[in-house]
């Protein structure tokens, strides 16, 4: 994911926070806001996951270890193509998608679900 699709998606956002971008459908925006809430949960957990990517060790104590724990290392962390960065773009992004289908529930029930965990859907319609 690039950070343009990234700005994308806060772009929408905000378009969504302003009235300009909305769905018409409680019942998909429901189902939207179901399937954010389980991305942003499955992600949360690899995330979890990737801690243990961070404590790279086991290559012995030659010099080609200590390039083989930088190389991996900097797969985990540190960049902004590793595994943690690019989850927390993900993460952010799918945010950002539950918050469009928080705004339109609103729009149409009245109802604020944006103060929910994950944009969790288990409010009474």
């Amino acid at each position: 994911m690039s950070q343009d699709d990234v700005a994308k998606w806060e772009q929408f956002a905000a378009q969504a926070r302003s009235g300009e971008l909305y769905l018409d459908s409680e019942e998909v925006a429901r189902q939207c806001l179901a399937a954010c809430d389980q991305r942003v949960t499955d992600l949360e957990n690899m995330a979890n996951l990737v801690e243990q990517t961070k404590r790279v060790s086991g290559f012995g104590d030659f010099k080609m270890a200590d390039q083989l724990v930088r190389q991996f290392l900097g797969q985990a962390t540190g960049n902004t193509n590793s595994i943690d960065e690019v989850l927390k773009e993900h993460i952010e992004v799918v945010r950002d998608m539950g918050e469009i289908m928080a705004v339109s529930v609103k729009r149409i029930t009245g109802q604020d679900v944006t103060n929910t965990i994950h944009f969790n859907t288990n409010v009474a319609k």
